[in-house]
């Protein structure tokens, strides 16, 4: 593939991958904004695929998409069976966002003209990336890794405590 194919394929998943987060955002149906959020974490699969992330891109898919997302729905769709609510979302504070989102980019833009190029490096990985993540993972960056185990074992901890708190003052 030459060079000019590449960049159209690339700028396809990246406008798919933003006006599909954007409906996330603004839309005012949840089950909606689920849907969309399933484009919007296969473009950027596809995103990390055009980076040579190969196996991000398959964890992003998996974890994401036939995790993440299938529970989401799953629990939008009964709890909308058991209340009979309408599920609606207002979307608000559109100034702030608004601030924060070109605040983002022009940090972004800044970033980018400082530095002088985004390309990637010449740097060619030695064995395969599965390999090399799981050194780094279990060497280098070893305190880290146990440092997010330990936050999310709490995070696990602190919603069963909230969700048995809240059946306890019900009765």
């Amino acid at each position: 593939m030459n060079q000019l194919t590449i960049a159209i394929i690339f700028y396809i998943f990246a406008a798919v991958t933003v006006l599909s987060a954007a409906f996330v955002v603004f839309s005012k149906n949840v089950i909606y904004s689920a849907f969309s959020l399933l484009f919007t974490f296969f473009g950027v699969a596809a995103l990390y695929v055009f980076l040579s992330a190969d196996f991000i891109a398959v964890t992003q898919v998996v974890v994401y998409v036939g995790g993440i997302l299938v529970l989401l729905l799953f629990g939008v769709m009964f709890t909308n069976t058991i209340m009979q609510t309408e599920l609606k979302a207002d979307v608000l504070h559109m100034a702030p966002g608004i601030l924060v989102t070109l605040l983002l980019i022009g940090g972004m833009l800044f970033t980018f003209y400082t530095t002088g190029s985004w390309m990637p490096g010449e740097m060619q990985l030695n064995g395969s990336v599965v390999e090399s993540i799981g050194l780094e993972t279990m060497s280098r960056y070893m305190l880290p890794f146990e440092m997010v185990s330990i936050v999310l074992l709490v995070a696990l901890i602190g919603a069963a405590f909230l969700a048995r708190y809240d059946k306890a003052n019900k009765k």
